[in-house]
Formats: structure tokens, C-alpha cells, sequence
């Protein structure tokens, strides 16, 4: 049986586009998709809500003055609509809303283009936008920018995002009074009466189905009674700020699903981009794939229609960059370069072999200093991507389908502190195959490892994760190796040390059991809080005087903290360290495990130290709420450089 070919019908309020497998309508010329039609089933929309709250690009912006991250939001409707490709083979549908001088302080000063593609045999529709802002038009932030689709609240009720982060899910309603009660945040609410009664005391929160990029690839939903499932598909993660760490929300209650392609969320504000005045930038967001299967197994079609799109993911990855898409400004296969090469690590207090840098992660990125990829969220006018590559076991690495342009390489690996950087600027040109060879990390170090606390994996997750409050709990993360995904973790610290803090004892304590995931600070009888200062005891047989040590602290993620250090005297009036107040990325109240990278080197000179016990003291000292606190990555002390006499330590 021949294949349908795609069929267009434009009215005066709507646009359909049928393939024969779906028919998909769009506002006329808002663009805003307001109904689905497949496998028999008339919308797989929310038809009770407004056209305009159903499958919708949106962005929240700001004045430059606006602190923080919140901003107007807008659902970004077109005032201009026209047929881009209109054939048996393939139907592209452009949206356009132009911006001039009469729309300041009124709209967001863009020109924003939402493309629709479908294609026959294909079985979902392709969306991607090009955003503009041009060289004489006024400054603002842009907070965030998306695409999202609200489903049929009587059909999809099971959400699927990796094959251990699935499960049936609440209602809308389910989340409000007097069927749930508002916890600390609106975000997480108790299910205390819920429709489904198995849900009954469980938490509900969308942070805890957020997901780092590098593998936030595939998540929707699954319709159990007609056997239908609705999947986002994000193919290439090139168009998201932040790299391949940073963290955003996929699909929740709703049910929704969501592409989120510039947020703030695990960051704060260094992920807003700032645009001044005059600063010409565009940028190319997606495409991304909205994808529909269906099955006909019996009673259970979870796993079928979930394998199934797993393998749809598969193929569309392998397709990138697609060949179709009509605009020029999304840069196909042959417009693009390629760079190869391997990374390798030296520490000399390891060896003196070189160390084939396994499971690092290879990048390229705008210019900018070591590290800065992580908070990269706008560059120049055609330089907003990043490319990255994961190094095989011996260190190779193959980052391809690179956009023209200047970057630096940027890496990090597993397993040792710090961020590379290679320090020849790359200049990427159509259908360039660029060989850097081998290349060669050395990681912070100065002298040898005297003892250390974690391992470095810009992470918090070997730390001890407690159990939740039995009255706090999603099931779906009993058991689970994202423990730490569970509400109110935070205020099992004080349960677990009510009347002094945590002392680890280097030799004795174990981490995995000893070091609480995160630096909290403490609630007291009033309702107030006060920080915390956690204490590293550790044994020196011998000292030298004369040289200075050095302590390693990568952080895994800040949140309004302030990091002090002191050593064998907690009640110095002048810390022997202080990071200032750091971060913004509220990764304690959301779930995270990591947010921002940071790494801080402090000397302490042998004098300060003595022959037997000493003590560090870490005090986080900011203390306004809850959700103040630092996350550890890896602690590290080094004795002074090795030298011929033996007496470094």
C-alpha cells in the first residue's frame, strides 16, 4: 500500500497538515498547534483548554535592569504565516512575528520564525524557530525559551524518560486543594487525596523528572486505554546553553511535555543571556521531533510503544544534522566540520605515564577561559552552539558536525579536578576534518595526596543520600540510584546531627556513609537558620614548616553560599578562605545533584598546621532559609612538592 502524501488545507482561522498517519492543525497565523489527530483519536491535545494552551513556543524576557530570573512570559503567537515547501514529499509551515520601535516595552525585542515540518511516512511532526535580534534595536534578557504541549488529561496519564524513570502519574487536579497541600515551594506538593489512591502521600514535584542534557533525549507520555504514546525527541543538544551538565525540566504533571532550550533552572541569572543595546545575534533552536507510535499488545503497551520510541531517538540521532529543513540558517550536513584527536592525562604524583583520559567529556565552545562553557549562553551573531563528544576508553575522541565559526576545545574528565582547555583558537570551516593529535591534560596538582573525600565527578551523588520522611516520598525513587531526587532531603540533616555538626575523621570515616550530600544549614527553635560548619580531623606524623600545602574543594553546585575555611582554630575572627557569596543554583530545593562547577585552591602554610591532630574547619555561613547550601564534589589535601631531602611532609 502506497504511502499518503502530505496534504495542506489553509483556512482563514487554522492550517492542517495531514499525511495520512497524523493531522496536525495550527492556528492561521499564531501557530500555535491546537489539535492532533491519530490512530482514530480525535486530538491527543487538551481540548478543554484554550487554543492557545496546547502545543505553543514560549519565552520569558526582561528589562536589562531586572534582577534575577523572572521575567514577562509569552506564548509566542505569529502575525504572519506562509507555505515554506508544499509537496507530496514534505509541507514546511513558517510563523513569523516581526518586531519594530512601536513594540518597545511591549514585546520582546525579536523577530521570531516557528517552522513546522512534516514529512511523508513520518509518523510526528518536526518544529524548530529561528530568534533575531538586530543591530539597532534595544537591549534585554531572555530568561527562557521553549516549546510545549499540554496533553489529554483523560488519556496520558503514564510518563516514560528512561527505563528506570517511568511511571503513572497524578492528575492536574490531584495537585490542588483539597486534594494537595503546597509544601515548601509551589513546585512540590503532598498528594493527600488524590483520584488514583495507590498516589495518596506521595510528593509530586516537576524537578524530580528534570534531566542533565547529555541525556535528555527522548521523554513523553504514554495513553495505557487506547495504546498511544507522545514523545518529545530532542536529537542534538548543539542549540542548548550550558553544555551537556546543564540540568532542565522534561515532561510532568500536566500532562506535559516539554523542550526547554535556554533556562536558568540549576544556574540562575549566568544563564540568562544579557543582549545590549545594538548586539546583533541569531539563533537557530531544534529541530525537534514530536513523535507518535501506537501498539496493539494486549493489555500492557508500556514497554512496546517505550522500546519503540527508544529506537525512534536512535535513528533520529544518527540523522543529524536532517537534510530537510528549508531555512538557511540551519546548517546541513556539508556546511559543516569536524574535529578528531585524543586527550590524555598527566600527574606526576600518579606516574609518569601518560593516562588515556576514559569517559571524558571533549567540547567545542565559543572562546572564552577555562571552564567558561558552562556558562555560555550567547556569543556572537552566529556563534550559540556548542558541539561535544564523549572520549572512548582510550581517550579518543570524534566531535563532528561542528557549525562554521571560531571555538575553543574545552574537556574535563572523570576522575580528576579542574576543566582543559587547549589554547589554539579552532576555526571550523565548511567541510573541514581537523587532527589535533594528542593532547594532554595535567590537573591542578602541586604536591602528593596526602588524603582525600569523594571522587571528582562534578557530582554529589557518592556522598551519603539519606532516606526521605516517610511522609515525603515518590515511590518511583525508592531504591533508586537517584536518591537524592526526593522532596525534603535537606531537613534529614538536622535529624541525622540535631545538636553539632558533621565530623569526618580521614582514615575512619567513610564517605559513602559519613559525608552528607549536602552543606545545609540548620533551622532552630524560632523558625530562623544558621549555617553550618562541618569539621575534616586528620593525623600528621610529620610537618614541614617552611612550605605551604594545598586544599583541593571542587564544588558540585551554590546556592547564595559563602564557603569559609579555618584551620585548628574555629574561632578565628578572619577565615584562613573565603569564596565570597557564590552561586544561585537552588539545586538542594530542585532535586540536583550538581549545579555550577567550582574549584577553589587554598594554601595553608606548614606553620598553621602541627605534628598530630589537626583539624579543617568548612563553615558555610549564609543563612537565610533552607535552601542555602553548598554540594561537595571532591576534597583534596596535597603536601608540599617532592623534594630530594624527603621532608615534604
Amino acid at each position: 500500500m502506497a504511502l499518503a502524501g502530505v496534504q495542506l488545507l489553509i483556512e482563514d482561522n487554522h492550517v492542517v497538515i495531514d499525511n495520512g498517519i497524523l493531522k496536525v492543525t495550527l492556528s492561521n497565523p499564531g501557530g500555535i498547534v491546537t489539535g492532533i489527530e491519530y490512530n482514530g483519536i480525535d486530538n491527543l491535545l487538551e481540548y478543554q483548554n484554550d487554543e492557545s494552551n496546547r502545543g505553543y513556543w514560549d519565552l520569558v524576557w526582561s528589562s536589562p535592569t531586572s534582577p534575577g530570573t523572572t521575567g514577562i512570559f509569552d506564548v509566542i503567537r505569529g502575525t504572519y504565516f506562509r507555505v515554506i515547501m508544499e509537496n507530496e514529499q514534505q509541507v514546511e509551515l513558517s510563523f513569523t512575528r516581526t518586531w519594530d520601535a512601536s513594540l518597545e516595552g511591549k514585546l520582546v525585542p525579536l523577530n521570531i520564525d516557528k517552522r513546522f515540518i512534516m514529512c511523508r511516512g513520518c509518523s510526528g511532526l518536526y518544529s524548530y524557530a529561528i530568534y533575531e535580534h538586530l543591530d539597532d534595536w534595544p537591549a534585554f534578557n531572555l530568561d527562557e525559551t521553549r516549546i510545549a504541549f499540554k496533553l489529554s488529561r483523560d488519556k496520558f496519564h503514564y510518563m516514560a524518560m528512561a527505563d528506570n524513570r517511568q511511571r503513572n502519574m497524578p492528575l492536574p487536579s490531584d495537585r490542588s486543594p483539597p486534594r494537595g497541600q503546597a509544601l515548601a515551594y509551589p513546585e512540590a506538593v503532598l498528594l493527600v487525596n488524590p483520584i488514583e489512591p495507590e498516589l495518596k502521600g506521595e510528593v509530586d514535584d516537576k524537578y524530580q523528572y528534570s534531566c542533565d542534557n547529555k541525556d535528555s533525549k527522548l521523554h513523553g507520555w504514554i495513553s495505557t486505554e487506547t495504546a498511544v504514546g507522545f514523545w518529545l525527541i530532542t536529537p542534538s543538544n548543539e542549540f542548548r546553553s550550558g553544555g551537556p551538565l546543564k540540568q532542565n525540566l522534561t515532561s510532568h504533571v500536566g500532562p506535559a511535555t516539554l523542550a526547554v532550550f535556554l533556562s536558568p533552572h540549576y544556574s540562575g541569572e549566568d544563564l540568562v543571556p544579557k543582549f545590549k543595546a545594538g548586539e546583533a545575534w541569531k539563533k537557530v533552536f531544534g529541530p525537534v521531533f514530536i513523535y507518535l507510535n501506537s501498539s496493539d499488545n494486549g493489555d500492557n503497551p508500556i514497554n512496546k510503544l517505550w522500546d519503540d520510541a527508544k529506537l525512534q531517538m536512535q535513528i533520529e540521532v544518527q540523522s543529524w544534522p536532517y537534510n530537510f529543513p528549508a531555512s538557511q540558517d540551519y546548517l546541513k550536513w556539508d556546511e559543516r566540520g569536524n574535529v578528531n584527536g585524543r586527550l590524555l592525562v598527566r600527574d606526576r604524583y600518579i606516574g609518569d605515564d601518560y593516562i588515556s583520559a576514559k569517559g571524558a567529556y571533549v567540547g567545542l565552545a565559543p572562546p572564552g577561559d577555562t571552564g567558561s562553557w558552562q556558562r555560555e549562553c550567547k556569543f556572537t551573531c552566529y556563534q550559540n552552539y556548542q558541539f561535544w563528544a564523549k572520549a572512548d576508553d582510550d581517550g579518543y575522541f570524534s566531535i563532528s558536525n561542528i557549525r562554521p565559526g571560531d571555538y575553543n576545545l574545552y574537556a574535563w574528565v572523570p576522575g580528576f579536578i579542574g576543566d582543559y582547555k587547549y589554547d589554539v583558537v579552532m576555526n571550523i570551516t565548511p567541510g573541514c576534518d581537523i587532527v589535533v593529535g594528542d593532547l594532554v591534560y595535567e590537573p591542578p596538582r602541586a604536591g602528593p595526596t596526602l588524603w582525600e573525600i569523594g571522587t571528582p565527578d562534578r557530582t554529589a551523588a557518592e556522598f551519603y543520600v539519606p532516606d526521605p520522611n516517610p511522609k515525603f516520598v515518590n515511590k518511583l525513587y525508592v531504591n533508586h540510584p537517584d536518591k537524592f531526587r526526593q522532596y525534603g532531603l535537606w531537613e534529614r540533616y538536622a535529624e541525622l546531627y540535631p545538636d553539632s555538626d558533621l565530623i569526618y575523621t580521614v582514615g575512619v570515616s567513610d564517605y559513602t556513609k559519613d559525608w552528607f550530600f549536602a552543606q545545609v544549614t540548620r533551622k532552630k527553635d524560632d523558625n530562623t537558620y544558621q549555617g553550618t560548619t562541618w569539621q575534616i580531623k586528620f593525623k600528621q606524623d610529620r610537618v614541614n614548616k617552611r612550605s605551604a600545602y594545598k586544599l583541593r574543594i571542587a564544588l558540585a553546585s551554590a546556592t547564595f553560599s559563602e564557603l569559609q575555611v579555618r584551620v585548628n582554630d574555629p574561632k578565628a575572627p578572619r577565615p584562613l578562605f573565603s569564596s565570597g557569596l557564590i552561586g544561585r543554583d537552588n539545586s538542594i530545593a530542585r532535586h540536583g545533584i550538581h549545579g555550577l562547577y567550582w574549584l577553589f585552591t587554598v594554601d595553608i602554610w606548614g606553620a598553621r598546621l602541627v605534628e598530630g591532630e589537626n583539624t579543617i574547619f568548612l563553615t558555610q555561613s549564609r543563612a537565610n532559609g533552607p535552601f542555602q547550601g553548598i554540594l561537595y564534589d571532591y576534597i583534596r589535601l596535597e603536601g608540599p612538592p617532592s623534594s630530594s631531602s624527603g621532608d615534604e611532609i
